[in-house]
């Protein structure tokens, strides 16, 4: 699909009116947000204004009436015996006619029966029962709006009507201040309909509705939906604990209000009030009807706006990049060949005089250049010639590499065998065919498990190979491994394998020779057999004689002479030294027989070196040797080890540094971590070991020369082989290197934790 440019013009004025709405947008935003949020904030003071006022004039008309009543039973006290109850109850008569909201006011003995009313209403009535008379005999006493059947009924009105009172009650007294009972007036809870109408009916704002209820909750007056009903809403919560404010809340019938709210009771003095809630409500999309005009207002005139910068930005862009197009239609031409040298008209822009100065600058330059390409073109084909040749030399000398290899691995006397990385035979020579019996057509493309592994093996081979390329592990590599593998016929073959890597990644190749053992295992078997024989045989005659021997030395059968006393401590140690060569002969056995089996299990290694220089002290203290136990900066450090098997190979280190310490010599155990790895040392202040003997040192039978060529006869020959065996099984290295300030240190190397 073929890109159409555009000229650079259109890109101007499109960023110009992009960035002049981009602009216009935030400054409206800004506007929006500034303006229509103090909008906001004033429709819900103005509610919150209205409930307080509300509250406000109802706080101060119960507080007239709580007064009021307080006033005529301060008079009634003042008057005493001069007033009989005619008196007062034309007093009280034109109380309540004073007060249109007065349903009934009257007195009470101490009994709490009705002396007089206002009206005549419940004279002789026993009212005792009631809480304004009881809480009036303490003092004075405002109670919350409640409903009274027997006055409802007495009363003129709707029928069916239910009237609702707030009672105000004071105790009266006589001139001597003894109290005689209690003045008592039941106001109609119309009178707060009244005081509602008064304040938010003479307001501007539409549709408000309120809604008063007590401290409880429950809705004395509001709209009939809400009759009786008990909210617990966030504005009613907040009214208890700010006093006044507005929210914007979502109430029981699904409908959001922004709500002005307010608390009754707190402002006057002297009076407990009641705690009442006055809810003024208004529906948010008629409360922010306002608001909503006011933004499609500022959007209008955000749109204008915008226009008009986007008109302004087109026009300046064309004047901008007027230079420009005459500029391209100058190159144009020069690209026709119909101009060879641009030449503007005056203008203003010093970047377009640079550029056209630039450009033909640059045409002359690629005329020079056209020459020189035209040159280098009549020698590039001489050039690929040459290039061509050489490549077809290296190729042959691949070739010739690649046959002289086949050739080395064809005339080997090891079967080779090529793996490839997804674990799939690649290369497999004569001597695979003639060990195996698989011809190298037949082998190619299969895996290993397939031709030559025993069939209890195959299973856990599956994955081996991209288990090794996955793991990076190299341990197995370069070392001379003995199996077990089956030919075509499935014979058991033991072989020798060696493997080896060479490539990386998807270029990896694994390279195995295989040599048959067969032969060799026999020989080693016979060997072994003969070993096991006269081991066995020599073990039982020499704990025998060891054994008598021992007894002969502790003077069981008398005291022997001293000659014939250092005669038999002679021939005890030599039957102790011929045990131990018997028992170390069958450690070698078990171990080429693979029959010695080690069980690590992960423990702390500073104890075993403790443990080792514990049993070793006796013969340290023989030798006129000490040992020191060093445990480095770690002491906690732990490995895989069988701690029996460990053991003898410390103490055979610990036996050979001591016997080649000199008098008051310092053998010394140290354990130091090292690069992921735990090393182990035992090092001596003897002789040390020339570097000549020391690859041979691990032989078995091995004894070391001193400095005139005579063999130090100090052991069987055996313990350094057969340590050397048993760190090896468990993964490690056992080497030797010289002491500072003389000596040697046998370091045994293992995989930390």
């Amino acid at each position: 699909m073929k890109f159409h440019a555009r000229p650079l013009g259109a890109y101007l004025a499109l960023a110009f009116t992009l960035t002049s709405v981009l602009l216009t947008g935030v400054l409206v935003l800004i506007i929006e947000e500034k303006v229509i949020g103090q909008v906001k904030r004033e429709i819900g003071n103005d509610l919150a204004s209205l409930a307080l006022q509300t509250s406000d004039k109802l706080d101060r008309g119960m507080f007239e009436r709580y007064r009021e009543v307080a006033l005529i039973s301060s008079q009634i006290a003042y008057a005493g015996a001069a007033m009989g109850n005619a008196a007062h109850a034309r007093l009280l008569a034109r109380v309540q006619n004073s007060y249109r909201f007065y349903d009934w006011i009257g007195m009470t003995d101490l009994d709490g029966k009705v002396l007089v009313s206002g009206s005549g209403l419940l004279e002789g009535a026993d009212v005792s029962a009631r809480p304004w008379f009881r809480q009036g005999m303490r003092g004075g006493y405002v109670g919350d709006v409640h409903e009274a059947l027997l006055l409802t009924k007495l009363l003129p009105g709707q029928p069916g009507e239910l009237r609702r009172f707030v009672d105000v009650a004071f105790p009266y007294a006589n001139a001597d201040g003894k109290v005689q009972g209690v003045l008592a007036a039941h106001l109609s809870w119309r009178w707060a309909a009244d005081v509602e109408r008064s304040v938010v009916g003479s307001s501007s704002l539409p549709s408000l509705e309120t809604v008063i209820l007590s401290a409880a909750g429950e809705v004395f007056l509001g709209p009939p939906a809400l009759a009786r009903k008990t909210l617990s809403t966030g504005s009613f919560q907040r009214a208890g604990r700010e006093r006044t404010g507005y929210a914007l809340e979502t109430w029981p019938d699904g409908v959001q209000y922004v709500v002005g709210f307010s608390q009754t009771g707190v402002l006057i003095k002297d009076y407990p009030g009641l705690g009442w809630i006055v809810l003024v409500r208004q529906r948010v999309d008629q409360a922010y009807a306002p608001v909503t005009a006011l933004r499609h207002y500022i959007i209008g005139s955000g749109l204008v706006l915008g226009a008009l910068f986007s008109l302004f930005g087109w026009v300046v862009a064309r004047a901008i990049t007027r230079p420009l197009k005459d500029l391209a239609a100058s190159a144009a031409k020069m690209q026709d060949g119909d101009l060879l040298e641009i030449a503007l008209e005056r203008t203003s822009y010093s970047e377009i005089l640079t550029l056209s100065d630039t450009l033909n600058v640059l045409v002359a330059n690629l005329a020079g250049r056209r020459q020189q390409l035209e040159h280098l073109n009549g020698t590039l084909e001489q050039r690929v010639a040459g290039r061509t040749h050489e490549l077809t030399e290296a190729f042959g000398a691949v070739q010739a590499s690649e046959a002289r290899i086949r050739a080395i691995i064809e005339a080997s006397q090891d079967a080779f065998i090529g793996v490839g990385p997804d674990g799939r035979i690649m290369d497999w020579n004569s001597q695979a065919e003639a060990l195996l019996g698989w011809t190298r057509a037949q082998a190619l493309g299969r895996t290993l498990g397939e031709l030559f592994l025993a069939e209890q093996f195959r299973p856990a081979s599956a994955d081996v190979v991209s288990d090794f390329v996955a793991a990076g592990y190299q341990g197995a590599l370069e070392r001379h491994r003995e199996r077990v593998v089956a030919d075509r016929n499935g014979n058991l073959i033991a072989v020798e394998m060696t493997t080896c890597v060479t490539g990386t990644d998807g270029d990896m190749c694994f390279s195995i020779f295989l040599r048959d053992i067969t032969e060799r295992k026999k020989v080693e078997q016979l060997r072994s057999d003969f070993v096991s024989i006269v081991s066995h045989e020599l073990r039982t005659p020499l704990t025998s004689m060891h054994a008598s021997l021992e007894l002969l030395e502790e003077g069981v059968l008398g005291e022997l002479p001293p000659d014939m006393h250092e005669l038999v401590a002679i021939s005890s140690s030599n039957c102790r030294r011929l045990t131990r060569l018997v028992n170390d002969v069958l450690d070698l056995q078990k171990m080429d027989a693979g029959m010695m089996h080690i069980r690590p299990v992960l423990q702390p290694l500073l104890p075993l070196l403790e443990e080792a220089a514990r049993s070793m002290r006796g013969a340290a203290t023989a030798g006129r040797a000490q040992i020191v136990v060093d445990a480095g900066r770690d002491p906690a450090l732990a490995a895989n080890v069988d701690y029996d098997r460990m053991m003898q190979v410390m103490t055979n280190l610990l036996s050979n540094a001591i016997k080649f310490s000199p008098a008051n010599g310092v053998v010394t155990l140290k354990l130091a971590p090292e690069n992921g790895k735990v090393g182990m040392c035992v090092s001596d202040q003897g002789p040390g070991i020339p570097v000549a003997q020391r690859e041979h040192v691990f032989e078995p039978f091995m004894q070391l020369t001193n400095s005139q060529g005579r063999a130090q006869r100090h052991g069987t020959g055996l313990g350094l082989s057969i340590s050397k065996r048993i760190v090896e099984e468990h993964g490690g290295e056992l080497a030797i290197f010289d002491a500072p300030g003389g000596g040697s240190v046998f370091k045994i190397t293992l995989t930390t934790i």
